[in-house]
């Protein structure tokens, strides 16, 4: 599997190429949280997210499908005594109902090739009331492609979607999904974070 390939150098990559906006938009989603939130993260990568969530959260349980990038996440969070990983498809998480305060997918939802279902599985664990923060990298323009996601599809990423901001909320429209805020973290990739409140 990609991920598993290359989890040993994606923070190395990820910092280099887009340090600012990661930083920038970890920091968005932890301010998100409140203390005694519970709180789910699915594709949680290296744990560029866990990590700041965990420190404004009363836990996190931080899932991904690639078990080199859980562990990964593992050694990132090794100070957090609050967060548990475990190996989850995000189509079909094993999780009751309405178990969690805040959902998180990070940088994911363009990678899954059934979004619908991801998107019903997010609402689903998330309580009534809760939130569900969806982040993801945008291209600048509307052109069909950009070199990043280009580079890393050739060498098996297999991005399923790319969305510039038009397209992003076009996105969850289009699935009949209100989405109450967006905020765009700034830089070489942009990302955007979707919020979608469960009423």
């Amino acid at each position: 599997m990609f991920w598993n390939r290359i989890s040993g150098i994606y923070d190395f990559v990820e910092n280099t190429f887009n340090g600012k906006v990661n930083r920038d938009i970890s920091q968005y989603v932890a301010n998100l949280m409140d203390s005694n939130d519970v709180v789910l993260e699915c594709g949680c990568g290296t744990g560029m997210f866990s990590v700041e969530i965990a420190k404004r959260c009363k836990n996190i349980t931080a899932t991904d499908f690639a078990e080199k990038m859980l562990h990964q996440a593992q050694k990132k969070c090794k100070d957090c005594n609050n967060i548990a990983f475990a190996k989850a498809d995000i189509t079909h998480l094993e999780y009751s109902a309405e178990s969690f305060d805040k959902v998180v997918a990070a940088n994911v939802i363009h990678l899954v090739e059934n979004p619908e279902m991801a998107m019903k599985e997010l609402l689903r664990v998330c309580k009534t009331g809760g939130r569900v923060i969806i982040p993801t990298y945008i291209m600048k323009s509307n052109k069909k492609s950009s070199a990043a996601a280009g580079f890393f599809n050739i060498l098996g990423a297999g991005f399923q979607n790319e969305f510039n901001y038009e397209s992003y909320q076009k996105f969850f429209k289009t699935m009949g999904y209100e989405v109450s805020d967006y905020y765009t973290a700034q830089g070489t990739m942009p990302c955007c974070a979707a919020i979608i409140e469960k009423k």
